[in-house]
């Protein structure tokens, strides 16, 4: 039997306290990374998650140390202690989840240029820059056997002309960072990192709320297996990334979505 896991890893999710964030922190703790950090922009958030997420392992035989540190990923500053704050406390790093974001939603003439700009600096520039900076930690611990690996979390609404709700920069921001991944790719693989992206579809989360709430026909309708996605899709999907049995994936788009982006759906919001 091939066992697919994260042993002895150390990992770090951006936007790791909940959502789709936390669902793979959760899988990381199940399938034996070593530690983990998360962070978001509320301390409280994070040592939330810290607590809930080292019973997961205690009570399921997991010895896992979570680190939990707040951090606005869009201020450029903040960004730099974060990363101060890391590499004083781990010796390596063997995976990182860039998967913080945001987005706002709005009719198109009264959408607000300052909340496209605000989503963009989270969305691309977040991730840019966190890639820029813990990328040659990443290269320190990977190896052609297996590479240390960066999954970049952009969404179904990068490959379809779906109006989602008016998220104007939302979708700018994902179709952007897919093609940052792809490029990335290139630039660290000779680096023994790979760099791959994930394109979830619909998954019922905090960001998705209002969404989901309002939307549930025609986005159930529009999905060739007729739902939502699981929390099971996105954390069996990157497990498998980020395990050494996937060590010759790298630069993928990788939707996880029921085949949505495949069809589209049914427009969902009027102008």
């Amino acid at each position: 039997m091939v066992e697919i896991n994260v042993n002895g890893k150390v990992a770090l999710i951006t936007g790791g306290s909940r959502g789709l964030g936390y669902a793979i922190a959760e899988s990381f703790v199940l399938n034996g990374a070593s530690k983990i950090i998360i962070t978001s922009r509320k301390q409280t958030a994070c040592d939330q998650a810290k607590e809930t997420l080292e019973k997961l392992g205690k009570d399921n035989g997991k010895n896992v140390e979570v680190i939990p540190i707040a951090c606005n990923i869009a201020d450029e500053a903040n960004v730099e202690a974060f990363f101060k704050e890391v590499t004083s406390r781990i010796s390596k790093l063997d995976i990182l989840i860039a998967n913080a974001g945001a987005a706002y939603g709005e009719t198109f003439f009264k959408h607000p240029i300052s909340a496209v700009k605000k989503v963009l600096d989270l969305n691309v520039v977040g991730v840019f820059h966190c890639v820029k900076l813990f990328a040659p930690i990443l290269e320190q611990s990977g190896n052609k056997d297996d590479p240390s690996r960066i999954i970049i979390v952009s969404s179904v609404a990068a490959s379809v002309a779906t109006d989602f709700g008016g998220t104007y920069g939302y979708l700018a921001s994902k179709a952007g960072v897919s093609h940052l991944g792809k490029n990335l790719a290139v630039q660290l693989g000779p680096r023994n990192v790979n760099v791959n992206i994930i394109a979830p579809g619909i998954f019922p989360t905090k960001m998705s709320k209002s969404l989901v709430t309002n939307k549930k026909t025609e986005l159930v309708d529009g999905n060739p297996l007729g739902r939502f996605g699981q929390l099971s899709d996105i954390q069996n999907s990157v497990l498998f990334l980020c395990c050494k049995q996937s060590n010759y994936i790298n630069g993928i788009s990788l939707p996880i979505d029921g085949g949505l982006y495949l069809v589209g759906t049914k427009n969902l919001s009027k102008f």
